[in-house]
C-alpha cells in the first residue's frame, strides 16, 4: 500500500487494494447465496471461486491466507453436506453466513500476530526495499484490524438477525453492505491519509 518514491525519497501511497477484493470475492459469493436451502451451493460456489482466483498464484507456490483459508473453510463445508444428514446440519444450515463472517474476521485478526494479511497484497504492488518499513507495516496493521473488525461486526449482526428475525434485512443486508462500503472506502483512502501526517 506504500512505496519508495524514487525523486523525493519519501514514502507515497499507493492503492493496492484490489488484490484484498478479489480475495474476499469466494466469501461475497457464499455470503449473497448462502441460505437456508442453498447453503450446501453457496459453499461449493465459494470453493469454486477460490480455486480458480487463486489458481494462479497456487501455480506459483505463492500462498495468499485468504485465499487458503477460503479453499480449506469451503471444502470442509462441501464434505460436511456430502456425509452428513440434513438434520445434522441444523446449526450450518442456520449459522452458516455468521460462520463464514466469524472465520474471515478470525483470520483476518489472527494474522495480525505474524503478518497482516493486506501486506501480502500490497507486496504485490510494492518495491522490497519498503516492505519492512515502519510505514508499510503501520499501514497494513490498520487495514487489516479495519477488515478483521468490519467482519467480526457482520458476524454478530447475522447472529442478531437470526434471533430477530423481523429485523433481518437489516442485519443480513443494510448494516453489513454498509460497513462493507466503508471498508473498501477506508482501504483506498487511509494510506493516503497517513502519508500525509508524516
Amino acid at each position: 500500500m506504500a512505496q519508495q518514491s524514487a525523486t523525493t525519497g519519501r514514502t507515497t501511497s499507493q492503492v493496492g487494494f484490489a488484490g484484498v477484493l478479489l480475495g474476499f470475492a469466494p466469501w461475497i459469493v457464499f455470503g449473497v447465496l448462502a441460505g437456508p436451502s442453498t447453503w450446501e451451493y453457496a459453499a461449493l460456489a465459494g470453493l469454486i471461486a477460490a480455486l480458480v482466483l487463486s489458481g494462479q498464484d497456487l501455480r506459483r507456490r505463492r500462498y495468499m491466507l485468504l485465499d487458503m483459508a477460503g479453499i480449506l473453510f469451503f471444502a470442509v463445508i462441501s464434505v460436511l453436506a456430502l456425509v452428513l444428514g440434513r438434520d445434522q446440519l441444523l446449526w450450518l444450515e442456520t449459522y452458516a453466513q455468521v460462520i463464514s463472517s466469524g472465520v474471515l474476521a478470525c483470520v483476518a485478526l489472527g494474522s495480525l500476530l505474524r503478518d497482516p494479511f493486506t501486506a501480502q497484497y500490497a507486496r504485490r504492488t510494492t518495491p522490497p526495499e519498503v516492505w519492512d518499513s515502519p510505514v508499510f507495516l503501520h499501514i497494513n496493521r490498520v487495514l487489516t484490524a479495519a477488515w478483521g473488525t468490519v467482519f467480526a461486526l457482520i458476524a454478530v449482526l447475522g447472529w442478531l438477525a437470526v434471533r430477530t428475525p423481523s429485523a433481518s434485512d437489516w442485519l443480513n443486508w443494510v448494516l453489513p453492505v454498509v460497513l462493507l462500503v466503508w471498508a473498501v472506502d477506508f482501504t483506498r483512502r487511509y494510506p493516503d491519509s497517513y502519508l500525509g501526517r508524516q
